[in-house]
């Protein structure tokens, strides 16, 4: 017995679902476009249509809470009533009567994810996950079926996704781009509302698809993209007569990113290396700086390396030590302070783009949490994958204040003379 499932798709993405369509794609589109709805309607599609024994498709979000608030119901609608087909709740999964089974997964969970295989997969909102979530877990997954894998999501600046669309091209990749200007999908005058009461930037980047608008929340983004058109972010080769200052956000159960700093002549900081890594221990960093060419005079901790572990009754900084690794504790600060810090440092900053491709992304990345309540950003940044390496330099930043010089800190003195009257305890401060 044949059975036929029907869904309705909107125009603009009935070429997802074409049999040539290519196996990689990127989707940019604005919002309320509809395009987690054709995510999801492909991934039921390709599910029940598969000839594969056992296929397994996947639907990707940043954090598993969002991808179950967004697509979860969605998908259980589309397939409500269907012979065979079974819910497993805990697990968001979907088992279908072919043997086929759809899965909902959160990029702040990789471990989850990994083990398994994929024959086709969506990632949605990729600009907000760690680009870590594709290059070293879902890839792999997809090559011994050669499933397919479709990105979705609306601009955030220049990141991880921007870089994914721009280098979609060649035979096996496909880029869709849906501005609301175009698409006709939202009324015109909504369109003329949103304008008159949301900033250009925002409108570019929500509605017109504009990856070079200002991302909202960001800590650094201007800063970031001021580096970029300086040319800032560029090769920055090493000079082995200046030494280097690493910089840590050491992770207990998380990542530890370390930043490598040369100083260098005229008051410019070279950012010539950044190291980050999960599951390992105190000895691999120590390994990996001696492994590079690097001379080092100073290595800088946050405050916490001085809490003693459970286990070894020995604080990180002595375990350190022993290494060969003595750190110097940046001062308590509210993280707060610590960005202001970081704000005044990196207009000073020379990236090197290759060896610290992540920890640029990440600073350009690194923003305020989002209150769904209130509809607003928080003051406090999110903690997510971004957060390691804007933690490693805030701590350089807050160590190092106080040791640059700084124009306000240049005093001078002049005496103005009157006849008719003295005042000796007359300081002024000038610029």
């Amino acid at each position: 017995m044949r059975v036929t499932a029907e869904i309705e798709v909107r125009p603009v993405f009935l070429p997802l679902f074409a049999a040539d369509f290519p196996r990689f794609s990127v989707i940019v589109a604005h919002r309320r476009a509809g395009k987690t709805v054709a995510s999801v309607q492909r991934l039921v599609k390709s599910a029940l249509e598969t000839k594969l024994p056992s296929a397994r498709f996947g639907f990707i979000a940043p954090l598993r809470l969002q991808a179950k608030a967004i697509a979860w119901d969605m998908l259980k609608n589309m397939l409500a009533g269907m012979p065979g087909a079974q819910v497993n709740e805990s697990e968001l999964r979907l088992d279908l009567p072919n043997q086929s089974r759809i899965r909902l997964f959160g990029a702040d969970q990789p471990d989850a994810i990994r083990g398994g295989y994929f024959d086709g997969v969506v990632l949605d909102e990729y600009a907000q996950m760690d680009p870590r979530t594709w290059d070293e877990v879902v890839r792999p997954m997809l090559a011994d079926r050669q499933g397919w894998a479709q990105f979705i999501g609306s601009p955030a600046g220049k990141n991880a996704f921007w870089r994914l669309y721009e280098a979609a091209d060649g035979p096996d990749w496909a880029r869709l781009v849906l501005r609301a200007s175009e698409t006709g999908l939202i009324p015109q005058g909504e369109l003329e509302a949103a304008r008159r009461t949301m900033s250009r930037e925002a409108y570019e980047q929500e509605w017109e698809c504009s990856f070079t608008s200002a991302t909202r929340g960001v800590f650094y983004g201007e800063l970031m993209e001021q580096a970029e058109h300086a040319g800032r972010i560029t090769a920055v080769p090493y000079d082995p007569a200046l030494p280097c200052v690493t910089s840590w956000d050491l992770g207990v159960r998380d990542a530890t990113a370390i930043w490598v700093l040369q100083p260098a002549p005229g008051g410019a900081l070279h950012a010539v290396d950044f190291i980050e890594s999960a599951g390992v221990g105190l000895p691999w960093y120590a390994e990996q700086l001696r492994a590079r060419p690097y001379r080092y005079t100073d290595h800088v901790a946050p405050p916490d390396i001085e809490v003693t572990e459970l286990g070894s009754g020995r604080s990180r900084r002595e375990i350190a030590a022993g290494l060969g690794i003595n750190f110097t504790v940046a001062k308590p600060h509210r993280i707060l302070d610590g960005i202001e810090g970081v704000r005044v440092l990196l207009p000073r900053i020379w990236f090197d783009r290759e060896r610290c491709a992540r920890g640029i992304d990440a600073l350009a990345q690194y923003r305020q949490e989002w209150d769904p309540k209130l509809q607003n950003f928080k003051a406090i940044p999110l903690h997510d994958w971004t957060s390691h390496a804007a933690d490693a330099l805030r701590y350089y930043a807050m160590a190092n204040v106080g040791n640059a010089t700084s124009p306000l800190d240049d005093w001078s003195v002049r005496i103005n003379v009157k006849q008719e009257r003295r005042n000796p305890g007359a300081y002024r401060r000038s610029a």
